[in-house]
């Protein structure tokens, strides 16, 4: 990736499984929303809740060398300290099927 990141955005959704009392979550992440360098990648579904979501894109982000942190701190303190608009959002109460979906990247 060229340029600055400027943005990110992280739009999770998640699903309680009621039979085994598990919540999980997929979602995407974008870098640099609505501009000519945008780009963005899907959040495989996977075994989480609360705030793990922003946890993955962290692990993710830094994975696919967008970012570079030692792992120490979180998505939000590191967007805070580099002057990055984070824009995190988690639809709760979704269908399975609904994560699903962003299973292929």
């Amino acid at each position: 990736m060229r340029g600055r990141i400027k943005t990110i955005d992280v739009d999770a959704y998640e699903w309680f499984d009621k039979h085994y009392g598990n919540s999980y979550f997929a979602g995407e992440v974008t870098i640099n929303f609505g501009t000519k360098s945008q780009i963005g990648f899907n959040m495989p579904f996977q075994y989480g809740y609360g705030s793990s979501y922003q946890d993955e894109a962290w692990r993710q982000l830094m994975m696919r060398k967008f970012i570079k942190g030692d792992g120490c701190y979180s998505l939000e303190r590191y967007c805070r300290e580099n002057n990055i608009i984070l824009r995190a959002t988690k639809h709760e109460n979704c269908l399975k099927r609904d994560l699903r979906r962003f299973e292929n990247d």
